[in-house]
């Protein structure tokens, strides 16, 4: 039997319509979402709140929640398989996608975390997203993601 983990991501929009986008701090060029696994016994509301902060300090007194959708799935690839089973005891993730809105304009953005997942961010329009900087395994989930929010084909 096939088993997901389920996981959260932020989707977090400035006024002016732009989308935040974080570097992996190990993998150059790879831009995503802030997300995250959700641990045993949290909402994924909880999850939400808890990564973002982790990932990228926001309270969430600093957005609100505008959206949320579930059930976008992707398997790992075959070579890391393996390992993520004997970690997480997954073949793949199940993420809910939430649409986060910034609604304090004082808030920084800081990936300097501990542990730090990023090494820098930035602002994009939707329509910029580019496929290429995710692994491949992931594209067909972030294809549908920003269709769904913000009806966009990248």
């Amino acid at each position: 039997m096939v088993r997901f983990r389920q996981n959260v991501a932020a989707l977090m929009v400035r006024p002016d319509g732009t989308l935040l986008i974080c570097e992996r701090l190990n993998v150059p060029g790879a831009w995503q979402f802030p997300q995250g696994g959700v641990d045993a016994g949290e909402t994924l509301e909880e999850a939400l709140f808890r990564e973002v902060r982790e990932e990228i300090g926001l309270l969430p007194t600093d957005y609100e929640v505008v959206s949320q959708r579930s059930g976008y799935r992707y398997l790992y690839p075959e070579e890391v398989r393996a390992k993520k089973l004997q970690k997480h005891g997954n073949h793949g993730q199940e993420q809910t996608y939430f649409l986060c809105h910034l609604k304090n304009p004082g808030a920084k953005i800081n990936v300097d975390q501990k542990p730090r997942e990023f090494r820098g961010y930035r602002w994009i329009e939707p329509l910029e997203f580019d496929l290429d900087w995710l692994p491949a395994f992931k594209r067909d989930v972030y294809r549908e993601v920003m269709r769904d929010f913000f009806e966009v084909e990248v």
